[in-house]
Parts: C-alpha cells; structure tokens; sequence
C-alpha cells in the first residue's frame, strides 16, 4: 500500500527559520539544522526547507543553510527559494538538496520546468503553487513570497505545470497559512483531480485529524511548519491519527 508522507517545512531567512501568518508577521522559530534533526528524529518522511526572502531580496537560495542541514540529515530534503534557473539549480543539488522547488521564476518563464525536468528528471522537480483566494470564487497564482498576485488561475497553472515536466505539486493555501484552521480542501481537492502527480498539501493544519482530511480530499502528502515548531502537534501524533483513519504512513 503507498504510504503517504509527513512533511515538516523550514522556511528560513537569514540562515533562521521564521514564521508568520498568511506569510507576514515572521517570527524567529530556531535553527534550522536542529530543527532539521530533530524532525527527522521524530518521524518525518521528507522534510522543505524555504527561503522565504531570497526571491524578494533578488538573490540565489543560502546555500550555506542547505550544507548544514544536509549534514544532520539523511531523509529526502526539497529546497526552494531564489531558483530562477538550471545554475541555480545546480548549485542546491549540489548542496545537498534531492529536489528543487521553484514558483516565481516558473511563473514567469513556464519553460524553466521543462528545463529543469530535461536535466534533472521530473522526480527532483517540484512547481510550488501559492493560491489565493478569489472574492468571486476559485484561486489565483501568487508570487514573490504571496506580496504578488497573477492572473493565472492556480488550478490551471498547476495542471500545466506538471505538464511542463514538475513531478511534484507543492500546493500552499495563502489565506490559510499559518491559521492553524486547517487546509482549504477545497483546494486540494481541485487540483489533486487535475494533476497526475503527487499533491502536497500546505497552509492551515493544527491537528492530525487536519492532514487525514487533506490526504482523504486528494494530496499525497501533507506538509505543516509552526504546529511542529510550537509543539501543537506532533510527526507522532499527526501519523497516529493518520494510521488510525486507515491511512498508510511510514511507523
């Protein structure tokens, strides 16, 4: 039976990982690197380690972050953040990254995923998609860390994008990030039935019972941030609920 994956996310800056609400308001959450293996430690399946201001301040991924937590850890790591081509790419493979998540630059020239697939394989590929909310219905694309919106319908967009050659989605409700109100399934549920590649789920969880929702409503992974980091929840407790809804997770 497939398993479906816990995933805790580092969104870093300034070698820290933060957090906020709706991507405002960070607040310092620890280092990374114990973070990092301490997740690892508990259970994690994967773990996402963001930058949340290389793309708004112009510059590559922090590398040196990604050499440091890439040392304290052995399960699979996806790295985003500042990946505006195949060089930048490179460099966080090369880093210690399995996979490369990429939004804005992706955004504005869809053929990067195309690229980036032909050299490296559609595995270490993922498209993060930040959607928002529509006043009249359905979500668009936003970018530049959710300071940017689009006119690109995010359902759409993450369709073509795995078309494009992205082997993974990395789906982020804005309006729900950091509310611990749980996912916009909704959401999931629109794109999971659009894609055939694997859909994971971000922005909202606080309880186990959030992710069994989001993974009963399409996703194939659930990624959650501040509920680990302030000790809501826990990778046991959240795989816990998930085992005992029937739903196969990694002991």
């Amino acid at each position: 039976m497939l398993t479906r994956r816990v995933i805790p996310c580092l969104d870093t800056r300034n070698g820290r990982v933060v957090k906020g609400v709706s991507f405002q308001g960070l607040r310092d959450a620890g280092d990374p690197v114990e973070l990092a293996a301490r997740y690892e430690a508990a259970g994690a399946d994967e773990l996402v380690i963001l930058d949340v201001s290389a793309t708004t301040e112009g510059r590559a991924h922090a590398l040196e972050t990604v050499r440091a937590v890439r040392g304290a850890l052995g399960i699979p790591l996806t790295v985003g953040g500042g990946v505006r081509s195949v060089g930048d790419a490179v460099a966080l493979l090369e880093a210690g990254a399995d996979k490369v998540a990429v939004n804005t630059a992706a955004v504005r020239d869809p053929g990067l995923l195309t690229q980036l697939a032909s050299r490296f394989g559609a595995q270490c590929v993922v498209l993060s998609v930040d959607a928002a909310a529509r006043p009249g219905g359905g979500w668009q694309a936003v970018v530049r860390a959710g300071t940017e919106p689009t006119v690109l319908d995010a359902v759409t967009w993450a369709a073509d994008g795995a078309q494009r050659g992205a082997g993974e989605i990395l789906l982020t409700s804005v309006d729900r990030d950091g509310t611990q109100a749980g996912y916009d399934l909704a959401l999931v549920a629109a794109v999971a039935s659009r894609v055939r590649v694997p859909v994971i789920a971000s922005g909202g969880a606080r309880t186990g019972d959030d992710l069994v929702a989001a993974i009963r409503a399409g996703a194939d992974a659930a990624l959650a941030a501040s509920i680990f980091h302030d000790g809501v929840a826990t990778i046991a407790s959240v795989k816990r609920a998930l085992a005992a809804a029937n739903i196969a997770v990694r002991p």
